[in-house]
């Protein structure tokens, strides 16, 4: 049997490489997830024991259904092209849609969803660092109380090393990641194995009814606790979305042998312990060391934290770009880390707004309890957006059997809508947060994406057909100079006369005597291959148009394009070859924010020939003005 993956590295150290990137948030949800789920089941009047055997089968069998079932063995088949994530999703739904018909409500079903879906995970992406390092470090009150008042200034300085190295790339801070976590899971198992030694009865809590039982029987605080069951789930859409990264085998390798296995053994250990000592509820994750372990259990539980919020800020970079690609937000700029590694992009607006925000949060907040009033919603939100999505591709595109699968997936939306829900009650006590980011965001990414579609139709109407332009000039009907050299204008749409050439006509009274309109076409794929590139055409009288396809996860790079049409024997020198590129200047005649939100962003957005990477000394801008 073959071991290896497309990228050469052995399934082996694919699984380790994986424990560093998909699994550090999930992983070190023991921190917090036991201990604010068996608070959460104090009024209900139930003694220790019934309450931590209700919430671990509760635990248990969220791991079960959400993680193992629902992401490893369903929604992970809802690949494109061995792609996750919502976008991936998103791009895959569209493309089948397009191909089918041009049904405006499933396109803008799809979008929505998707936007939705990466907005929520943007508010995902913020509250995990602050919750995760605020956790490790409070373990700092089990060695002494006096040391509870630097937890929020060592958690900033942590913070802050954090997105300082973030710019180097994962490809160079994040070598010996993999081999840490893989000691924090067999450390957090390891000392979960030794309470359950001491307390073997506590593995009846694998049986669900414990956890069914206890929720039918203390109805009053069910909803709390199923707010914080939670918790322990969160990071299971990063299986997902890490899928491109590293393959659907490594991930359900790394869940199945090592994650998932040490992720019980120290929740369980916790509940025995609790059991024994109820006053272990202070920190049941740190009671679990020994007192000579304690120093060397918090700097290994931070340095874990801090894989963590890497790996979900690295996400975060990842899907901002591809929605850029996309044409969901304006254009950033994008700088890649790694000459192996596509996917690995730094943004530095991103880095500091995310940055300042996880500051904020842990200023504002002030410790992880107060944080996971804010955690849920964004977590259990994305995770729904994936089952709707995935659900809508495999039993409408894929062809699954509906009379199977529909029953599974309509389980799996009942959970997804109860956890939700069970954390929407939060909103006046920090659930707020995620709403306002998700809101925000959202709001962002469709008044881009409606007002760029606006901004085309006016940009179209009245225009020129490019075939009616060269029929008149094989006439003579059109009047002009032809200069030696190649001119290549970049266009939005390939039908109709690029404005800048109408600019420069008006201008300048001359045309080159070879014109190329190239239009920059990013795909539904992610990735293509270079002979999928260019798609070029001759017209006559020497214009010829010129499409370069890109997948939602490649770079942009015009340099790259023409050394491969020269290699495809398009011959041109560059000596004698200007870039005209239309500068747009956008007005509104609508006076909603939706336009006035838009008309902003287009202004502030990075230039075309920036972020083409279009020659600077050949290039030529040319202007002009939309209404919309």
């Amino acid at each position: 049997m073959n071991n290896k993956n497309g990228n050469g590295r052995s399934l082996p150290l694919l699984i380790i490489a994986a424990l560093g990137v998909v699994f550090g948030d999930i992983g070190t949800s023991p921190l917090y997830a036991l201990k604010l789920s068996v608070e959460a089941t104090q009024e209900s009047g139930a003694g220790i024991t019934a309450s931590v055997l209700g919430v671990l089968s509760l635990i248990t069998w969220a791991l079960i259904i959400v993680v193992s079932i629902k992401y490893i063995l369903i929604i992970m088949r809802a690949d494109n092209h061995g792609e996750g994530g919502v976008f991936a999703l998103t791009a895959l739904l569209l493309r089948k849609i397009e191909k089918k018909s041009k049904t405006s409500k499933a396109r803008w079903f799809v979008i929505v969803l998707g936007t939705l879906g990466a907005a929520l995970f943007f508010g995902d992406s913020l509250i995990t660092p602050a919750i995760s390092v605020l956790s490790a470090v409070e373990g700092l009150k089990v060695v002494s109380p006096q040391l509870g008042k630097y937890v929020i200034y060592i958690s900033l300085a942590l913070v802050s090393i954090l997105f300082a190295i973030e710019k180097f790339g994962t490809s160079k801070i994040g070598s010996f990641f993999g081999p840490i976590m893989l000691v924090w899971f067999g450390t957090i198992a390891y000392l979960g194995l030794l309470e359950i030694i001491d307390k073997p009865s506590i593995l009846r809590a694998l049986n669900p009814m414990y956890g069914l039982n206890f929720l039918f029987n203390h109805q009053g605080v069910s909803i709390a606790i199923l707010g914080t069951i939670v918790l322990a789930i969160t990071g299971g859409e990063a299986l997902y979305s890490d899928m491109g990264h590293f393959g659907r085998s490594p991930i359900k390798f790394s869940w199945f042998l090592i994650v998932f296995p040490a992720l019980l053994l120290n929740y369980f250990g916790q509940g025995a312990l609790l059991i024994a000592d109820p006053k272990a509820i202070d920190n049941p994750f740190y009671r679990l060391a020994p007192d000579w372990a304690l120093i060397p259990f918090i700097i290994l539980a931070s340095t874990a934290t801090i894989i963590a919020s890497q790996a979900v800020i690295s996400g975060v970079f990842s899907i901002t770009s591809q929605a850029v690609q996309l044409g969901y937000i304006p254009r950033l700029r994008v700088k890649h880390t790694s000459n192996k590694e596509h996917g690995e992009v730094y943004l530095s607006k991103i880095n500091l707004f995310l940055f300042l925000g996880v500051v904020l949060l842990i200023l504002g907040f002030k410790n992880s309890e107060n944080l996971s009033h804010a955690y849920g919603i964004s977590v259990t939100g994305a995770m729904l957006v994936d089952t709707i999505l995935a659900t809508f591709l495999l039993i409408t595109v894929r062809k699954w059997n509906k009379l199977i699968f529909i029953p599974v997936f309509l389980v799996l939306l009942i959970i997804d809508v109860v956890f939700l829900s069970s954390n929407l009650v939060k909103v006046f006590d920090g659930g707020w947060l995620p709403i306002v980011i998700a809101a925000g965001l959202l709001t962002v990414m469709l008044s881009w994406i409606i007002g760029r579609d606006r901004m085309l139709a006016a940009r179209w109407q009245g225009s020129v057909k490019i075939s009616q332009f060269i029929s008149q000039l094989k006439r003579n009907k059109i009047k002009v100079k032809r200069v030696s050299g190649t001119a290549i204008f970049f266009v939005p749409n390939l039908s109709v006369v690029p404005m800048a050439m109408l600019h420069n006509l008006k201008h300048n009274k001359i045309l080159h005597k070879r014109i190329v309109c190239m239009h920059l076409s990013f795909e539904n794929f992610p990735k293509l291959r270079n002979d999928e590139r260019l798609i070029v055409k001759h017209l006559g009288s020497n214009f010829y148009t010129i499409v370069v396809r890109y997948g939602f996860q490649e770079e942009p790079n015009i340099p790259r394009v023409l050394a491969l049409l020269r290699a495809n024997e398009f011959k041109f020198n560059m000596e004698e070859t200007s870039f005209f590129v239309g500068k747009v200047k956008v007005i509104a005649k609508d006076p909603s924010i939706v336009t006035k939100l838009f008309i902003f962003m287009h202004r502030i957005m990075m230039g075309a020939t920036e972020y083409y990477k279009i020659p600077k000394e050949r290039t030529v801008e040319l202007g002009g003005v939309i209404e919309i």
